[in-house]
Parts: structure tokens; sequence; C-alpha cells
């Protein structure tokens, strides 16, 4: 609650008086945040990659190359080229619906070990950072034009009774899936931080 606090009173400071440093103050608490969420991510991946037989690992990257995540129904840029093009508040609302898209399957990550038991309550902090970047960036533009749309279901049957080889098969897949997404996140959060800076060079 106190680091809401101390987020609320970074926008406030930052609408009032000096919008471009205090915005950069938290974009950089953001983007602290899901570098964070990231290495999280590719731990818990490469920790259960680890796990996994040489044949299971094989087959298992086949799979999800066949596959895809449920985060791919929400529009994002296709490419470096489109991210760069992209307007702070549609790089920020991208972000917001990522991670608002694994608030419920995170759970399903949790448990086990401390790193694991981070990830909700980090995903949660990484919410309401953006939500916050979002309202001091909108200038009265609508925050979503339809949020009906982006209820996304649960990872397919992930919590439903499985048999072994499923159950494998869907760990892995939300695994990398939360990896790719949290990668995402970092770089749609990193180039709209960077927009505060004219001179900076934002190429990825």
């Amino acid at each position: 609650m106190d680091r809401v606090v101390l987020l609320l009173s970074v926008v406030s400071l930052g609408v009032s008086s000096q919008p471009i440093t205090d915005g950069q103050r938290l974009f950089s608490i953001a983007v602290s945040r899901v570098q964070h969420l990231h290495l999280l991510a590719q731990r818990l991946f490469s920790d259960f990659e680890s796990s996994l037989q040489t044949e299971e690992q094989r087959q298992l990257n086949k799979i999800f190359l066949q596959d895809f995540c449920n985060s791919d129904y929400i529009i994002s840029p296709i490419d470096k080229h489109e991210t760069q093009r992209s307007s702070v508040l549609k790089l920020l609302s991208i972000s917001y619906r990522l991670v608002e898209s694994w608030e419920f399957p995170s759970r399903s990550l949790s448990g086990g070990s401390a790193p694991r038991n981070q990830i909700f309550p980090k995903l949660s902090e990484l919410k309401t950072g953006i939500l916050l970047l979002i309202r001091a960036n909108q200038d009265g533009a609508e925050l979503f034009p339809d949020t009906s749309a982006l209820q996304l279901a649960p990872y397919g049957n992930y919590y439903q009774s499985l048999g072994a080889d499923e159950s494998l098969r869907r760990t892995y897949e939300l695994l990398a899936c939360f990896k790719k997404d949290m990668h995402k996140v970092e770089t749609y959060l990193t180039v709209a931080k960077c927009r505060l800076s004219p001179e900076a060079n934002c190429t990825l």
C-alpha cells in the first residue's frame, strides 16, 4: 500500500509541476518492476527446461512453435519498427492489457518457492503503476475503447485434471508465454520511457 501511495504522489507531482522529470521517475519504477518479472520468468522457464529429458524438451519446443499464447489475441506491434512508431499511450495500454491477462493464470505459477510467490503481487504492483502512467498521459482520451473484448479465458484446460503428458505441456506453455509477454511489456515500457527524453536514441 505504501508503494501505491508513493506512486500516486509521483503522478500528482508530475501532473502539477514537473511532468517530464516525475514521469520519467514513475516510468523507471515500472520498467524496473517488469525487468524483475522478466528475469524471474526466464529463470522459472530455464529451471523447468532443465528438469526435462532431452526428448521431452525437443517435443515441447516443437509443439509450442505450432501453438500460441492466449495474449496473442491482444493486438500489439508486429515488429520493432511498429513499436517505435506507436504512441506512448498505445504502448502503455497494450502493456496494461498484457499484464492484466496474467492476473488469473499467474496464480497457478505460485507456490513451492519464494520467487514463484512473488509473481502475483509483483504483477498487481506493475498493473497499478501502468494504470497511473496511462492516466497521466491520456490527456482526456478514453482509456480503453472496449474492455469487454479483453477478458481472456484462462490457459485452456490448465485448471482441469490432466494426464501427466498434457500437464507437462501446459506447464511448459504457461511458462513460455509468461516469459514472452514479460519481454513484450519490458520492451514497450522501455520505449515509452525513452520518449520522455527528446534527445535520447530510442532505437531497439
